[in-house]
């Protein structure tokens, strides 16, 4: 807005109300959008090879089968399943 030659601004506790607004808008968002963002580890066996491996895809049942019937949550977790799975000694 203008008021003649000078600009008239919003006050400072509608600035603050403002930013407090978006701040609230922007962790919502942020909040809904990370379980998307959360990976998921498996542990497959190569069909043709037979080497286990630590992916991040559940596995298909024909070039990789799944070893175990749980994703893991972090990739350290899904090596260490994989390091006491039978099926990979």
């Amino acid at each position: 807005m203008s008021n003649g030659r000078f600009k008239v601004y919003r006050s400072l506790p509608e600035e603050i109300a403002m930013i407090g607004k978006i701040v609230v808008a922007a962790s919502v968002v942020a909040a809904f959008s990370m379980p998307a963002f959360a990976a998921e580890y498996w542990v497959a066996k190569d069909a043709a090879t037979h080497k286990c491996e630590v992916v991040e895809k559940k596995p298909d049942g024909k070039k990789m089968m799944e070893v175990g019937k749980a994703a893991h949550a972090t990739k350290a977790e899904a090596e260490k399943a994989m390091k006491a799975a039978a099926d990979c000694k």
